[in-house]
C-alpha cells in the first residue's frame, strides 16, 4: 500500500514553455538558478516571465550560491519566490533572513557528517543531497554514492545529483526520500528541458513510490 508520494522538482528552468512542460507534467515545483556562472542562470525579467505562466499549486524555488542579500532582495522584490535553495557557504542567519522557508544544500561528494549538518540548519525546511563540492553547484548529471543517505534527519531530504529516468525508481524504492530534484536529467541541451524525459522522470519516481 502506497503511504507517500515523492515530490518532484525540476531545476535549472530557463524558458517559460519549459516551466509550463513541467507543471503539466505533474511536477511540484520548478527552481530558477540566480547565480551567474551558472549555465542555467536566468535574470529576473527572464524569472518573472517564468513564473507568470505557471498554474496554481506549482511551488517556486529560487537557488543562490553565496549572494549578498541585497541581491535575494531585489529578486524577491521582482520574482514571487516560495522557497529558497542555498548552495554556498551560507551560515543558517543567512539563510533565514528573508522570511521565507529554505532549502540547505548538502555537498555529498565531501561526505559530510549530515547529523551535523541538520543540527547546524535545524530552521531549515529541508535538506537537499546533492554531488557537489567547491565551485560546482549541481546539474553535472553526476550521481554520489547513495549509500551515504542517512535513514532519519530532522528535516525532510530532498535527493538530487545525476537524477534521470533510468535510475529514479531505484533511488525512491530504496530510500524512500520526501522529494526528488532533478535537471540535466531531464534535459535535451543544457538548460534545454526535454517534456517527454520530464513526463518520463515524473512517471518513474511514481513507479518507486508504488514498489513494495
Amino acid at each position: 500500500m502506497q503511504t507517500h508520494r515523492t515530490r518532484v522538482k525540476i531545476c535549472g528552468i530557463t524558458r517559460p514553455e519549459d516551466g509550463l512542460a513541467a507543471a503539466r507534467a505533474g511536477a511540484d515545483a520548478i527552481g530558477l538558478v540566480f547565480y551567474p556562472p551558472s549555465a542555467r542562470y536566468v535574470d529576473t525579467e527572464t524569472a518573472r516571465g517564468i513564473v507568470d505562466l505557471l498554474p496554481p499549486f506549482v511551488s517556486t524555488v529560487g537557488l543562490f550560491v553565496n549572494a549578498d542579500r541585497s541581491w535575494i532582495r531585489q529578486v524577491l522584490s521582482q520574482v514571487p519566490l516560495h522557497l529558497l535553495q542555498f548552495h554556498g557557504d551560507e551560515e543558517p542567519g543567512d539563510c533565514s533572513a528573508f522570511g521565507l522557508p529554505y532549502l540547505k544544500a548538502v555537498p555529498m561528494r565531501t561526505q559530510p557528517d549530515i547529523a551535523l549538518f541538520s543540527q547546524r540548519f535545524k530552521s531549515a525546511a529541508g535538506l537537499l543531497l546533492d554531488n557537489f563540492g567547491g565551485a560546482r553547484i549541481g546539474g553535472s548529471g553526476e550521481r554520489f554514492d547513495w549509500t551515504l543517505i542517512p535513514a532519519q534527519v530532522h528535516q525532510p531530504l530532498i535527493l538530487a545529483g545525476g537524477l534521470d529516468c533510468d535510475n529514479v525508481t531505484e533511488a525512491v524504492r530504496r530510500y524512500r526520500p520526501f522529494a526528488v530534484d532533478v535537471s540535466s536529467g531531464v534535459e535535451s541541451a543544457k538548460g534545454i528541458k526535454d517534456p517527454t524525459l520530464i513526463t518520463n522522470f515524473i512517471q518513474a519516481v511514481a513507479e518507486g513510490d508504488n514498489c513494495v
